[in-house]
């Protein structure tokens, strides 16, 4: 079955626009103008991914995407449709839950190359749910938590996909590239400094548990996840 895509946006001819380019491309496609309209249209329609303007009128598009992360819909896409172009405003956009952005202007050609390679990642998260245990801390995909002895433990989607990641793969090392394309998706353009910002805003949080050592530095090469050797 084709994909859903729900687009939001305030301007009419950019919702036009993109959905006929849809449309062409075989997806089913539903759109909204404003937050509010989004909202009914998630309580009626089962959506695989949603291309949310950042800027409207009343509740602005980043706003949503991070009440729908906190609501628990964390297998719908986000891309977020964007004038701001400078790497603070992605990183936030990131951090709320969003799986990519796309800045206006925008081709469809990209647009649709982005919706496709979002929808692939979707589509590994409803496939892989599980718990993963690594010494005191689990991570259950399917309910999207974390625990430390038993403890819930609050982290952004980006951190969350990132410990989640690491704790998978561990003793592994990966380079800044390589996290890079495993929790933001080789499509998305950051900085590997990103990388070592939510780095230490996970290991922030682990500091808390006295589970920030599990987080290895491996210099000139990247990061590990790695449980202490007991003596």
């Amino acid at each position: 079955m084709n994909a859903h895509i729900l687009i939001v946006d305030d301007e009419a001819a950019i919702r036009d626009m993109v959905r006929m380019a849809l449309e062409i491309e075989g997806f089913k496609v539903s759109d909204a103008s404003n937050a509010h309209q989004a909202g009914r249209v998630l309580e009626k329609e089962s959506i695989d991914l949603i291309l949310l303007d950042w800027m409207m009128p009343g509740v602005s598009g980043i706003d949503f995407a991070g009440r729908l992360r906190r609501e628990g819909q964390n297998q719908v896409g986000i891309i977020m449709l964007t004038a701001k172009d400078n790497e603070d405003d992605l990183i936030r956009g990131l951090d709320v839950g969003a799986d990519d952005y796309v800045k206006k202007p925008f081709s469809t050609k990209e647009l649709i190359s982005r919706t496709n390679a979002v929808l692939r990642r979707v589509n590994d998260r409803s496939n892989t749910g599980d718990v993963v245990n690594a010494g005191r801390i689990t991570i259950d995909t399917t309910q999207h938590r974390v625990l430390i002895d038993g403890q819930n433990v609050d982290l952004s989607p980006t951190e969350f996909r990132l410990l989640h990641f690491l704790l998978s793969h561990p003793d592994r090392v990966f380079a800044r590239d390589q996290l890079l394309d495993n929790v933001w998706g080789n499509q998305v353009y950051v900085e590997d400094r990103t990388v070592d910002v939510h780095i230490r805003r996970v290991r922030k949080v682990l500091e808390k548990y006295d589970c920030d050592a599990y987080i290895n530095t491996v210099r000139g090469v990247g990061y590990r996840f790695s449980l202490p050797v007991a003596v």
